[in-house]
């Protein structure tokens, strides 16, 4: 056996001797306390998100953090850049598509939103500012200028369309915290449209007339109108 290949030799401590460190601190990085993060709000949702929680998983202290996160405020904004990582915002912006274009980057966000438990709530009153955010508004932005949108117009409608993908999501994270299956919401629309059409006619006429189609949008169909209705409305505006 050659000294390479010797086991490491017993030294005896001295002052200078710092305990050895576990492999998970060694490894300990921004990136892996992300990791951990992420996989408590997927699997328990935002509220139990701390810098606790994460340090418990990474058998680690709180205080080794904070040298790669200021905050629990920070590793949430953080959070929010990873997500939006996972929007794939496609092609040039092309002015004979752009409305189909803002269509699917809004599909996109509700979808990488309803991967990550109810994380689209932390959305709510933040500016995401980190690289991805910027990549993505920068994406938006310039596909709404392609469409021939006014500044004023395209400014506001670009938080217009995250924040309609965003509620959404969250509030399709807030029925499977419920643990409310597709089938049982489903069940629950018909319920309530038999209540409506149920309802005194002579107080409610419209609410009666309208029982069945007031219960039919739901889910994909639901999320599509209110998007043909944002985006209609930012062309009538470019129109305008």
């Amino acid at each position: 056996m050659s000294d390479a290949e010797l086991p490491p030799a017993p030294r005896l401590p001295t002052r200078e001797t710092r305990p050895a460190r576990s492999t998970r601190e060694r490894t300990l990085s921004r990136d892996a306390i992300l990791d951990v993060a992420m996989g408590i709000v997927d699997a328990e949702g935002l509220d139990a998100l701390t810098m606790r929680s994460v340090a418990h998983v990474l058998r680690t202290g709180q205080a080794s953090l904070y040298a790669y996160v200021t905050s629990k405020e920070e590793l949430i904004e953080l959070l929010i850049d990873r997500v939006i990582g996972e929007i794939r915002f496609g092609g040039e912006p092309d002015p004979d598509r752009w409305q189909d274009q803002v269509k699917e980057a809004a599909r996109q966000i509700r979808a990488v939103y309803a991967r990550h438990g109810d994380l689209a709530r932390a959305s709510f009153a933040r500016v995401p500012l980190g690289e991805n955010a910027l990549r993505g508004s920068e994406w938006i932005i310039g596909v709404m200028r392609a469409g021939g949108l006014p500044d004023d117009v395209v400014a506001l409608g670009v938080d217009l369309i995250a924040l309609y993908a965003n509620a959404i999501a969250y509030e399709e994270s807030i029925y499977l915290a419920e643990g409310a299956t597709p089938e049982q919401i489903a069940a629950y629309a018909e319920e309530m449209g038999r209540y409506f059409a149920a309802l005194p006619v002579d107080r409610f006429p419209n609410i009666v007339a309208m029982a069945g189609p007031l219960t039919a949008g739901e889910g994909d169909s639901r999320f599509e109108f209110g998007l043909e209705v944002l985006v209609r409305g930012l062309a009538a505006m470019a129109a305008g």
